[in-house]
């Protein structure tokens, strides 16, 4: 599956797994809808929850990258400013070769992924599998549409889309209501809280810990093959033959 290509819409999708305790790995996705690594990392993401299944039990947490240009400034790969937004896709697509278009920077630059971040909140309320969904659908509209989610009226058209596509996942009219709904934004906050608590300042990030006790943190955009050789040192059964 490359990046541009959906995850399914059955019930299954996006389905978090047995509840934690049952599985033999449990794993938290730190990320964003603004983020091309996180854009690029999805196939090998969907690809390590379909071969565990019931193995893994899963969270996705929004990390809230972009509050305001105001205040945003990522020293590591000199961005301050949303222009220079657009060589950092254009290099997460020459590394990964997901398909990305970076004018959106250039023509109608995103103000804020927290817009984004709060619809995502909103869809996982609904279900684990609806967020999931409604995240991939995000990315794919920025990322290869130059479609604005910052604004809310292309979020909310993207919900429609989904719910056209998938109308037993996602409602919504409901979402629409939620976005408004102060639980949800709490949600947000916690996921936001969360991820400053445990320093997690890069995305995509994945954590995985075995019901061993033992854990290991993947910081930045990993191809699938070093997935795997996380989880054959991590859970060496659950490796394929």
């Amino acid at each position: 599956m490359s990046g541009g290509e959906p995850p399914g819409v059955s019930g299954g999708a996006g389905s978090q797994g047995p509840a934690p305790g049952e599985a033999a790995l449990e794993a938290v996705y730190y990320t964003d809808p603004l983020c091309c690594w996180s854009w690029a990392f999805e196939p090998h993401w969907r690809r390590l929850r379909a071969e565990l299944g019931s193995a893994l039990v899963w969270r996705c947490r929004m990390a809230g990258m972009i509050l305001d240009w105001g205040s945003y400034s990522d020293p590591l790969n000199a961005v301050s400013r949303p222009l220079q937004m657009g060589p950092i896709w254009r290099e997460a697509q020459e590394v990964t070769g997901a398909p990305v278009d970076d004018r959106i920077w250039a023509l109608d630059p995103p103000a804020s992924s927290y817009p984004a971040c709060l619809a995502v909140k909103a869809a996982e309320r609904q279900s684990a599998a609806a967020g999931d969904l409604y995240l991939w659908r995000l990315r794919a509209a920025v990322m290869t549409q130059r479609r604005n989610i910052a604004r809310r009226e292309v979020l909310l058209e993207l919900a429609d889309e989904v719910a056209a596509a998938a109308p037993s996942l996602l409602d919504a009219e409901r979402l629409r209501r939620d976005l408004d709904d102060g639980a949800v934004r709490e949600a947000l906050r916690e996921d936001i809280k969360e991820a400053r608590y445990r320093c997690i300042g890069r995305f995509p990030t994945l954590t995985l810990r075995h019901h061993s006790g033992t854990g290991v943190v993947l910081v930045g955009y990993r191809p699938y093959e070093a997935l795997r050789s996380a989880l054959t040192q991590l859970a060496p059964e659950l490796a394929p033959p």
